[in-house]
């Protein structure tokens, strides 16, 4: 019997990025959504190498948050393999090609001042 584990936001963030970790993800970045935004307490965003890897990448996440807190992640876009986005509860991930992601830029929609974030 596995006993799961008790989800909060940091030990699901710890999750996330030890899947992304050991299933190759590349260029990694975390960004905190705490009183920047209601969806969610954090946001990742990684690069696969190929559509394949983005799909393998997202759906290997998918099973560990399942087995390590019961969390039945909602996942899209994996069929394309071009941008997975896995939504799994306080943390969002979203997995891209790095061509899709260069023009999609969503790093930059969150930075400090800019982006959905900022009031002016």
């Amino acid at each position: 019997m596995t006993t799961l584990k008790t989800a909060n936001s940091e030990s699901i963030m710890a999750a996330v990025l030890k899947s992304l970790d050991e299933n190759k993800a590349e260029e990694i970045v975390q960004i905190s959504l705490a009183g920047k935004s209601s969806m969610a307490d954090h946001m990742v965003i990684a690069s696969g190498r190929s559509t394949r890897q983005v799909t393998s990448i997202a759906e290997k996440l998918v099973d560990a948050i399942k087995q390590e807190f019961g969390i039945v992640s909602k996942v899209e876009g994996r069929t394309t393999g071009d941008w997975v986005l896995v939504d799994a509860g306080d943390v969002i991930v979203h997995v891209f090609r790095p061509e899709v992601r260069e023009f999609y830029q969503l790093e930059k929609m969150w930075q400090p001042g800019m982006g959905p974030a900022s009031e002016e």
